[in-house]
């Protein structure tokens, strides 16, 4: 298995939907755990990094762990054990870089 390093890209925050369908309206703001370039490092089993978003946790770690068991998203992306996801807030989605970092096999 592979360690995977999970680097955040981008923060994105829609104001309008925000006041169309949330209660607190754009007073929410973009994601409050997460900053762009923060990173995190999956070492294996189903143990989330330390300071990463539960709920972003469960909406990338299936890409997380093929990535670690060296899954390809080749030819779509440009490198292999690599893939650029993100969490499914549609209001203040966040983009992430995963990419394996080394093998442990």
């Amino acid at each position: 298995m592979k360690k995977v390093k999970i680097t955040v890209l981008k923060k994105e925050f829609y104001p309008e939907l925000a006041d169309t369908y949330l209660t607190d309206g754009k007073s929410v703001g973009a994601c409050p755990i997460l900053e762009v370039g923060d990173s995190f490092l999956f070492e294996g089993s189903a143990v989330m990094p330390t300071g990463f978003c539960p709920w972003a946790w469960i909406d990338i770690y299936r890409s997380v762990t093929a990535i670690s068991a060296g899954a390809t998203y080749m030819p779509w992306n440009n490198k292999e054990n690599m893939q650029i996801i993100c969490c499914t807030d549609g209001v203040r989605p966040v983009t992430f870089l995963i990419e394996a970092v080394n093998d442990d096999a």
